[in-house]
């Protein structure tokens, strides 16, 4: 029994990119854009469909108008009218175009919902180890004061040294239990924000089996500077809009051509039966659709300049996004570089002095102050670059998606 009570105790751990997967299962906007998707496969369907013909059925007694002997009995006579519509061609032909263009673009925003979850997971995700491990700097800072303090406390009950220095050493135990608690209460709310993304999918009881040192690895700069406005999902999404458009402007130039229906219909009474077959033709004679059509040109051009403003936009992103995985790297650099062994190094030295009665309580608070910053700016740093690696894969479309639902 305690092996499995053991195993049981466990916390599930989960990578970054299972964390992406339970996401992009559950979450209800990739599940809606899913949706919508298949809403468009249907459309197509519908655009390929052929008319159906009409069929007029009448029937009716004769009546009447002279006497019995002159017209004899009264009989009854039937018509039967079938009218099947001929479809242009060329306007059928685009309507399936610009429904096939549709789907297209359904599939681009579904990309696009499920790029921006899957980028806003990993951020969540490290924002999580972000917290944990202010969380662990603060625990430590706060075990070295309260170190110092019981040492303080004994000097004073000794008389080697003035209560003061105790009161002073109490208000900083509680500032730095203060700052505990309150990274504690970070952890809890990057937690919560992670599991409300992947919609409750992941346990609460969950960890993240990664680290903010994980590796960042990304193609050359020049490759991903051609790859970004060919691959992001929302210049595809645009790209196929405007050929929907395009395609739209056919059809409605497609149906300024007559229409025609074909026309049979049988017809019997008493004496005759009857069988005719004629054409019906629509001629668009006084209105030719300059309105439908001036309507398709410019939304036409709307799309066209949304798509390269949107390309423009996407390249300036990206350059963004470069720049500051650039800059975050230099700064895990010159951090890693012997900056926080150099304050850890300051750190011990102060705390031997104090123990010593060489250096007072202010100058060990002082280099403790600055080891927390460091430690801090370090962490987000660290943070900051696996952000900006999240948001250029963001922008190239760089997720599992052999991991999601399709």
């Amino acid at each position: 029994m305690l092996p499995t009570l053991a195993f049981a105790q466990q916390k599930t751990k989960l990578t970054i990119e299972e964390v992406q997967q339970l996401g992009l299962q559950a979450n209800g906007m990739v599940l809606a854009a899913h949706s919508q998707v298949e809403m468009a496969k249907a459309g197509v369907v519908a655009a390929s469909a052929f008319l159906n013909p009409e069929v007029l059925i009448q029937a009716g007694p004769d009546d009447r108008r002279l006497p019995l002997r002159d017209t004899g009995p009264a009989t009854m006579q039937r018509s039967i009218t079938v009218n099947q519509p001929i479809e242009n061609p060329f306007m059928r032909s685009a309507r399936i175009n610009a429904s096939e263009a549709g789907v297209d673009a359904s599939r681009a925003n579904f990309d696009q919902v499920r790029a921006d979850l899957a980028a806003q997971l990993r951020i969540r995700a490290y924002e999580l180890l972000l917290r944990q491990e202010q969380f662990g700097v603060e625990q430590n800072i706060y075990d070295l004061v309260e170190n110092v303090r019981q040492r303080i406390k004994i000097n004073v009950e000794r008389g080697e040294i003035a209560r003061f220095e105790l009161i002073r050493a109490d208000t900083e135990v509680q500032n730095a239990a203060n700052r505990k608690e309150a990274a504690r209460l970070g952890v809890e709310r990057a937690r919560i924000a992670l599991r409300q993304f992947t919609a409750g999918a992941i346990p609460v009881d969950f960890e993240i089996k990664a680290s903010l040192k994980d590796p960042v690895s990304l193609p050359p700069l020049e490759e991903l500077r051609n790859q970004i406005t060919k691959v992001n999902p929302d210049v595809i999404r645009l790209q196929a809009e405007q050929e929907r458009a395009t395609q739209r402007i056919s059809q409605e130039k497609a149906s300024i051509l007559p229409q025609l229906n074909l026309l049979y219909t049988n017809y019997q009474d008493a004496q005759f039966t009857s069988n005719i077959a004629g054409v019906s033709v629509r001629i668009p004679l006084w209105y030719r659709r300059r309105g439908e059509i001036d309507t398709a040109i410019h939304d036409s051009a709307r799309i066209r300049d949304t798509l390269e403003f949107r390309r423009y936009e996407i390249s300036q992103l990206f350059e963004s996004a470069w720049q500051a995985l650039q800059i975050a790297q230099r700064r895990v650099d010159m951090f890693e570089g012997g900056l926080i062994k150099e304050a850890e190094n300051a750190v011990e030295v102060a705390r031997a002095a104090h123990r010593f009665g060489e250096r007072g309580l202010i100058e060990f608070l002082d280099t403790q102050r600055i080891l927390r910053g460091i430690l801090g700016d370090s962490l987000l740093a660290r943070f900051d670059l696996q952000s900006a690696a999240a948001e250029i894969d963001r922008l190239r479309a760089h997720y599992p998606k052999e991991l999601s639902v399709e």
